[in-house]
């Protein structure tokens, strides 16, 4: 019973750290998979493959290595050199990223709850520097909250799905995309995903020490990722291509569901920008507090106070130079994994 625990844990952490925001507004689902037409339902599939491997091969590789940060697996991949530099570059796009995801949650306040941006700054500030303190125990929890009601909006998604007429398009919806584009998307979305997620699945590989624990969570972490894309691209589907126009495509969709869904949504969104939020700032305070010698406390506020002050003047244009950067960065990242010897030869 312990053991099922610990990977329903591993499990749930991964889901919300790789689907994260992006299946909540559905941007990210269809750029890289519903765009291609019936050829996304098949490049999903070698996606989950993907995550169900190359994820426990990292938490795998965390665990051998005792590894204290994300640095520690990229230079097992890169070497020590190079590994270090690939890390420094990481810091900077976890910042920013950080940042847009501060700057996010305070929007939500705003639009949604009709609280002040200012304040919903501060009291997502609040709630994440309070849930830190406990560390990694911290961001299983609050996984074990959001992933759940995740689901039940995946969940009740597809059965309204199969209700809509032409519930069937996902399987002959054309697309005048390249075939080559459509088989190179899965690639480029599990390598972004994978390399960004390092910030938490590294540390909490480290923590997991037995091996079965880490590829059973990472087995039914896999499969949920990949069941919730496949909703999602299902879903965006039966309103294809109209629905490209809209900036929150899946937004359009819950509010068919009504206003309960709706509010539902709206949390959800929250939720997973929140809990983003918390894993980033976590994976760069152990990263800097093997550089620099002081409290994790201190360090953890630092970075808080960085991105509240990066957030009151947008961090767009940074983060227009650093993706495609970071993209390409991330591509030669995933193929040393694939390549990498697995630990103890999996």
């Amino acid at each position: 019973m312990k053991r099922t625990g610990k990977v329903m844990q591993i499990a749930f952490t991964y889901m919300g750290t790789i689907v994260g925001a992006g299946f909540a507004t559905g941007q990210e689902i269809l750029q890289f998979f519903t765009r291609f037409g019936y050829l996304g339902a098949l490049t999903i599939l070698l996606s989950t493959a993907m995550f169900i491997w190359l994820g426990a091969k990292m938490m795998l590789i965390a665990s051998e290595v005792s590894a204290k940060s994300y640095e520690a697996v990229n230079k097992v991949l890169f070497g020590d050199r190079i590994g270090s530099w690939v890390s420094h570059f990481m810091l900077i796009v976890l910042l920013g990223v950080t940042a847009v995801m501060l700057a996010g949650a305070g929007s939500i306040f705003n639009e949604h709850w009709n609280i002040s941006y200012q304040s919903g700054l501060l009291i997502t500030l609040c709630a994440c520097f309070l849930l830190l303190r406990k560390g990694m125990k911290a961001i299983l929890t609050l996984n074990t909250i959001v992933v759940p009601i995740m689901l039940l909006f995946t969940v009740l998604i597809i059965i309204d799905t199969i209700q809509t007429p032409g519930a069937d398009r996902w399987m002959m919806l054309s697309s005048d995309h390249s075939p080559w584009a459509a088989w190179a998307s899965p690639f480029l979305y599990a390598a972004f995903n994978l390399s960004m997620s390092q910030a938490v699945l590294v540390p909490l590989g480290a923590e997991m020490k037995d091996r079965k624990t880490i590829i059973y969570g990472a087995w039914i972490g896999g499969i949920g990722i990949g069941f919730m894309l496949l909703t999602g691209h299902i879903a965006l589907s039966v309103y294809m291509p109209g629905i490209q126009q809209f900036a929150i495509p899946m937004g359009g969709i819950a509010r068919e569901l009504g206003q309960g869904v709706q509010w539902i949504y709206i949390f959800l969104i929250f939720a997973e920008i929140f809990t983003t939020l918390v894993a980033d700032v976590y994976g760069l305070t152990l990263q800097l507090q093997e550089r620099i010698k002081v409290s994790r406390t201190l360090l953890t506020l630092t970075i808080l106070f960085i991105c509240y002050m990066a957030s009151q003047i947008g961090f767009g244009p940074l983060l227009s130079t650093l993706y495609p950067l970071f993209g390409l960065i991330s591509l030669g990242w995933l193929i040393l994994l694939i390549r990498i010897r697995s630990p103890q030869g999996s």
